[in-house]
Order: C-alpha cells, then sequence, then structure tokens
C-alpha cells in the first residue's frame, strides 16, 4: 500500500495535490496571459476585416483560381463577391475589383496609395532591364517618364497625326476591298503602321513580314505571357533569381531577350535621328539641331523626334526613349487592332447597328468624299460605336495591376500594404448596375441621349465611357491618340465597305462567334473569322484610291 501523500516519509517522493498546484499556477497564469495577448491582437488584428474572397488551398492558397480565367470572368465570382474580391497568392494578398464604383474610389481618388506596380521580375527586370514604362515603380524615374509622353501626346498634338491615320484607314478599306478573307490581317498591318508612322516617321508597312514589324509584335506576344498571373515561380519565390543562369533556362531566355529587344528598340530611333540628320540637314552634325527643325516645322513630325528635341528638359536619355517608344507601340498597335477586330464582328452580327451608322455617314459625308476628321461633331453614333467597341470587348480584360504603398480601408474592408490590385475590366464593362440590364450586349445607343446626341456613359469613368484607358496617374497617356485611330477607321470602313457573314460551301451563311477568345497572356484576341466584304456603292474603290493620290500631293 503506498504511503499517505504529502508523507515527509515518502520514499518515492510523491507530492501533494496542494504542492503541485503551487508549482503548475505560476505556469498557468503566464500561458493564460499569453493566449489573452494573442486573442486580443487577433481581434484589433485588420487582417480579419479584409474583403470577402473564395476559400484557398493550405500553402497554394488562391493561386490556381487566379490563373482560371472562366472562373475569373464568371458572373457567380462577381455575384458571391460584389465590388471587390479578396485572394492571397501564396501569401501575396491580392484585390480584384469588380465595379466601376470601386475601381474609381481606390485607383483614382487614392491614386497616391495605389499608383505603384507590383514586382514583375521576369516581364520587367529581366525581359526589359527594369525599363518597360508601363511596368516602372511610381517615383522618379516614373515621372519624368510620363510627363515626357504627356507634352507630345495631349489631344491638340496628335491633330498633327490625322493625315497619318487618314491615309492608313484608307489603306485599310481599299485593302478589305482587295482581299477580303484577309481582314484581320489589314486590320492589323493597318494599326502597326499607323502607330510606327506617328511614332517613328516609319514609312507605311507594306504587309506583315517587315522585320521591325515582326520584332515588336514578337516583343509583345512575349510580354503579355511573361506578366500573365503564375506565368514563372520566381514571380512567388523571388529567392530564384540568385540561381545562376547556365541552370534556369528562363532567366537565360531573359536575359537574351532584353538584348534583342534593346537592340530593336535603340535601332529604330538611331533610324528616326540619321534619317532626320540626312534629310533636313545633310551637312551636319548636330542631331539636336535638326530634331529641332523637324518638330518645329517639318512636313513629317514623329513623337520620336519630339521626345528627342525635349530630352534635356525631360531628363530622359536616349536608352530611356527607346524604351518609351517600344511601350507606347505595345499600348496602341496591339489594342486597337484588337478593338477593331471585335468590332468587325459586332458589325457583322449585328446588321442594324452597321446600317444605321451608315445611314448617318450618308447623310453627313455623303457618297462623293471619304470621311475626315472634320467630321466628328456631326457624327454621334460613329463615336458611341468607338466607345461601346472599347467597352464591350477589352483588349485587357484585367488592367495591369497596381499595388498599395499603404495600409487602406474601403467600406470596413482592409486593403495591406502591397497588396495586387486587378480591375476585372470584363466585369466592370458587363455589370448591369452601370451599363443597364443588356450590358453583355453591343450596343452603342447606350451612349446618346433620345435626340442621339453623345453622353459620356458612367461618372466614374471620366468621360472616356469605360476602363479601358486605366484608372487614376496610370491610366492610357495616348488614349487621345487611340481614339483618333478608331474613329476614323470605323467611319472609313464603313462608309466604303459592307461587312458580311461568310458563307459555307452549300451557300449557308457561317455565324460569327462573339463568346469564344483567345485569351492568352494578357490580350484578348477574337477568334478568326472570314468576312464577306463588298463595295457599299460601286464608286467606292475608284473614289478611295483618288483620297489617296489627294493625300501623297
Amino acid at each position: 500500500m503506498l504511503p499517505p501523500a504529502g508523507d515527509i516519509n515518502d520514499p518515492l517522493g510523491f507530492l501533494s495535490l496542494a504542492s503541485l498546484s503551487q508549482l503548475l499556477t505560476p505556469g498557468l497564469g503566464l500561458i493564460a496571459t499569453l493566449v489573452a495577448i494573442l486573442v486580443a491582437q487577433y481581434v484589433r488584428s485588420p487582417w480579419r476585416r479584409v474583403p470577402p474572397g473564395p476559400k484557398g488551398l493550405p500553402v497554394l492558397g488562391n493561386a490556381l483560381q487566379v490563373q482560371n480565367k472562366d472562373w475569373m470572368f464568371g458572373r457567380e465570382c462577381k455575384r458571391k463577391f460584389e465590388h471587390i474580391m479578396y485572394l492571397n497568392a501564396l501569401g501575396q494578398p491580392i484585390i480584384v475589383i469588380h465595379s466601376l464604383k470601386a475601381a474609381f474610389e481606390l485607383i483614382d481618388r487614392r491614386a497616391n496609395i495605389y499608383s505603384d506596380r507590383p514586382r514583375f521580375i521576369v516581364a520587367q527586370e529581366l525581359f526589359c532591364g527594369g525599363l518597360f514604362p508601363a511596368l516602372l515603380s511610381y517615383g522618379d524615374v516614373w515621372r519624368r517618364v510620363r510627363r515626357a509622353a504627356h507634352e507630345v501626346l495631349t489631344k491638340v498634338a496628335v491633330r498633327d497625326y490625322h493625315p497619318v491615320y487618314r491615309k492608313e484607314a484608307i489603306l485599310l478599306a481599299a485593302g478589305m476591298l482587295e482581299t477580303p478573307d484577309a481582314s484581320d490581317k489589314h486590320i492589323q498591318r493597318s494599326s502597326a503602321s499607323a502607330t510606327m508612322s506617328i511614332l517613328y516617321d516609319y514609312p507605311t508597312l507594306e504587309n506583315e513580314h517587315d522585320k521591325n514589324f515582326m520584332g515588336i509584335h514578337a516583343f509583345v506576344d512575349r510580354m503579355s505571357a511573361a506578366a500573365a498571373p503564375g506565368a514563372y515561380l520566381v514571380e512567388s519565390f523571388p529567392w530564384m533569381l540568385h540561381i545562376p543562369a547556365r541552370f534556369a533556362k528562363w532567366k537565360r531566355e531573359g536575359i537574351e531577350h532584353f538584348k534583342r529587344h534593346s537592340s530593336m528598340f535603340n535601332g529604330l530611333l538611331d533610324t528616326v535621328s540619321n534619317d532626320i540628320v540626312s534629310r533636313y540637314f545633310p551637312h551636319s552634325l548636330n542631331i539636336l539641331e535638326s530634331l529641332s527643325f523637324q518638330a518645329k516645322g517639318s512636313e513629317r513630325p514623329s513623337v520620336s523626334a519630339s521626345l528627342m528635341k525635349n530630352s534635356n528638359r525631360s531628363g530622359l536619355s536616349n536608352t530611356e526613349i527607346a524604351w518609351l517608344l517600344g511601350g507606347l507601340y505595345t499600348a496602341g498597335a496591339e489594342t486597337s487592332a484588337n478593338t477593331l477586330a471585335w468590332w468587325t464582328r459586332a458589325m457583322i452580327a449585328h446588321p442594324e447597328i452597321q446600317k444605321r451608322a451608315q445611314d448617318e455617314l450618308d447623310a453627313v459625308v455623303g457618297r462623293s468624299r471619304a470621311p475626315t476628321f472634320a467630321d466628328a461633331p456631326n457624327l454621334p453614333y460613329i463615336q458611341a460605336l468607338v466607345k461601346e467597341s472599347l467597352r464591350w470587348r477589352p483588349a485587357f480584360p484585367f488592367s495591369i495591376p497596381h499595388s498599395t504603398s499603404e495600409d487602406d480601408w474601403y467600406e470596413g474592408m482592409f486593403i495591406p500594404k502591397g497588396t495586387i490590385c486587378l480591375i476585372n475590366l470584363w466585369q466592370c464593362h458587363h455589370d448591369p448596375s452601370s451599363y443597364g440590364p443588356d450590358a453583355a450586349s453591343f450596343n452603342p445607343e447606350r451612349f446618346l441621349d433620345e435626340e442621339g446626341g453623345l453622353i459620356p456613359g458612367p461618372v466614374e469613368t471620366r468621360d472616356d465611357g469605360h476602363g479601358t484607358y486605366g484608372f487614376g496617374r496610370r491610366a492610357c497617356v495616348g488614349k487621345h491618340a487611340a481614339n483618333d485611330l478608331l474613329f476614323i477607321n470605323i467611319a472609313t470602313v464603313l462608309w466604303a465597305v459592307q461587312l458580311k457573314c461568310s458563307r459555307d460551301e452549300d451557300g449557308k451563311e457561317i455565324p460569327v462567334d462573339l463568346e469564344t477568345d483567345d485569351y492568352s497572356g494578357m490580350i484578348f484576341r477574337p477568334p478568326a473569322y472570314r468576312c464577306k466584304v463588298t463595295p457599299r456603292f460601286p464608286e467606292a474603290p475608284l473614289l478611295l484610291m483618288e483620297e489617296l493620290e489627294l493625300l501623297k500631293a
């Protein structure tokens, strides 16, 4: 039998319950205190009040969902999480903005917090050496680049390029009539040629086989793929950047692409500089003098010449100017071509809309000449077509990501510093609360009043009518040039051309597909489609050629 507890003669050293309690009480008190502190911190932590979002997987979080296009664009996603959805991808906080209201409030009105970019290790640091303008971190370098671009692309400044745009629009309409099976290629060529002409004073592109055209478009495709969410593991595990290039294919390719891209963009700028000198000052070695002459009074102005002329004031080096021009091309040519390609499909699917636009052209322009920019104020339906095309199928269904530089709160929800902010333009543009019950349909009348006059659209879009050009301090600096290019192309093609469904071998119409898309990287491309293109009236092809000769004179 064991001796009674607490017996001083206890040979086994058993303690009494009272003695054990005395020993454990300080430890239990410390644990209870720590638990209370942790509970209090948890209760007070702002992280408990992040926006709602779907549950994620252990470790991965929502990394797989970010890459799921069908889920991100799905109506159920917007219905469940309304204005803002919170995701966590491998520890990286992300918010997805689903409404114009939230996009305007955060990205525009709080631009001092939401104007930074997340780190793009492959797309920016490796492929572009940290020089691509759209991905620059918010700071002094970005401000200098932005200011320089803004000065040469104001609404007034881009009027200097109207003759180029009009010439390319006439070439587009004529090309579509000549080889209707290649309409998409004509659109791609026309947008690229117009953009390269205004940027570099580049000759008119004859076809898509021009080496610079091919090189820039290869760059666009690589950039789009590299910047897509989840494209490279190093974006989630930055320590991988220290892996030697010989053991990392992605790193080797990034370094090689940067060398190739830099050579291409610097080469284009050098060609412009040398051409200006030889054209206007064949015996002068003063490049700044020749650039000044060209920007002030030459018959062929260009953005590159204006940027180099102003380089002392802007503080930009030639390399920075070369990459700025490359960034402007990427933003301009690709998006315009995509918008025009989707627009042609909308015209084929909605012949009644096409007819109304052509009736307006006949009433204002007539059939003895092609449209000009002077006709724009009297063509509200054509301008509404431009707005609706940019809204209905944005080239980038997700905006380029922003990043928060400070903690913030929105409607009682916590948004931590360093959060990646994605504007889901697809959801914003198809939101019935902003665009009515037919938000998913192509309907330019949403931008017209009862008298047929042009109206701006949702107040959050600041007269653009859509969010395609972005919000806040990162909004597209070239939007005036893009609007002008789209207007004159749409007006000219509709004036000269009838767009219809193609037919199969049995003569049956092949309906155009408005739902399928090629969403590769970050760009939203339409599926291939061969439409039927015919002249609207017998004299149209001849009049186009006559207009072209007048522009060349």
